[in-house]
């Protein structure tokens, strides 16, 4: 029989098991709290650029959100008023003509955050007749930031409504339905053709889908219209937002079908689109 006083004098008994391997617990914290915390910390663009990295990400060629980041904190030193930021601008300048289009759009939207650089202005006036449409809308508003209206043409098509057309004829098999979304390069429509090769139909920048004029199945002809796309929400909205200050009578009609009650449009962009309509009726009046 033990003694009792023998068992309260003696060392407590370590738990079986217990802490066992701790190594085990650090490469759990490691590969389930740390590890997502730098991938995630790595892109975020939040996190301060020295000056080398600011020069290194604005020449990356490989990385392209490197660049995109660059940019957001060119802005964010320019809404500082860092006058250091300036060494970066002719940078800024030469990325409207990078080989990727959201890097140029990124370069765009930049530009408008100082009005006193000349080149800026010129730059975006010339983007207005770049390939990608994208690149054309922030261009556009950006130069509304800036007080110039020379992108108000650019800035009414981005309410219009566009086709999607058949770069080839063959037999169609349609991916989405409609009042689907679809990101920019997203496929619509795939087309089998005769000899095997496959092309698809993809939207030149975010839209919906406001209507199929094909079916799966169906025979397609090369320039045959595929699907009638509607611009996204944020589309609209900036483009309305900056027609309320340099849109004209003649942009009206385009203005007020946004005025109607559309499904899945939301209810700001109804009252911003009464509101532009307004604006210029105001302006026009006035002169």
């Amino acid at each position: 029989m033990v003694d009792e006083h023998q068992i309260d004098d003696e060392k407590p008994l370590r738990p079986r098991g217990r802490w066992r391997y701790p190594w085990a617990m650090l490469v759990v914290i490691l590969l389930f709290v740390v590890v997502p915390f730098l991938s995630w910390y790595g892109t975020w663009f939040g996190r301060p650029l020295s000056d080398k990295a600011m020069a290194e990400y604005l020449e990356d060629k490989e990385k392209p959100r490197h660049t995109q980041q660059a940019l957001e904190q060119i802005v964010d030193r320019i809404n500082k008023h860092d006058p250091s930021v300036a060494q970066w601008y002719p940078r800024v300048v030469s990325l409207s003509e990078s080989p990727v289009p959201q890097v140029r759009s990124a370069a765009a939207w930049a530009m408008q955050y100082d009005k006193s650089y000349d080149p800026f202005r010129g730059t975006l006036l010339a983007m207005l007749n770049d390939q990608d449409p994208t690149v054309r809308h922030q261009a556009a508003l950006s130069l509304v930031a800036m007080g110039d209206s020379s992108g108000r043409r650019e800035l009414v098509s981005m309410l219009q409504f566009r086709p999607v057309r058949a770069d080839a004829a063959g037999k169609a098999t349609v991916l989405l339905h409609e009042g689907d979304a679809v990101a920019a390069g997203g496929p619509i429509v795939r087309i089998d053709q005769p000899d095997g090769n496959k092309v698809e139909a993809r939207a030149s920048e975010a839209a919906r889908i406001e209507r199929l004029s094909v079916s799966t199945g169906a025979q397609v002809a090369e320039g045959q219209e595929l699907a009638v796309l509607s611009p996204s929400i944020d589309q609209v909205w900036e483009a309305l937002r900056a027609l309320y200050l340099v849109g004209q009578p003649d942009d009206i009609p385009s203005i007020q079908h946004y005025a109607m009650d559309l499904p899945g449009m939301p209810d700001r962009v109804r009252k911003q689109a009464s509101a532009t309509t307004e604006a210029i009726r105001s302006r026009s009046q006035t002169h």
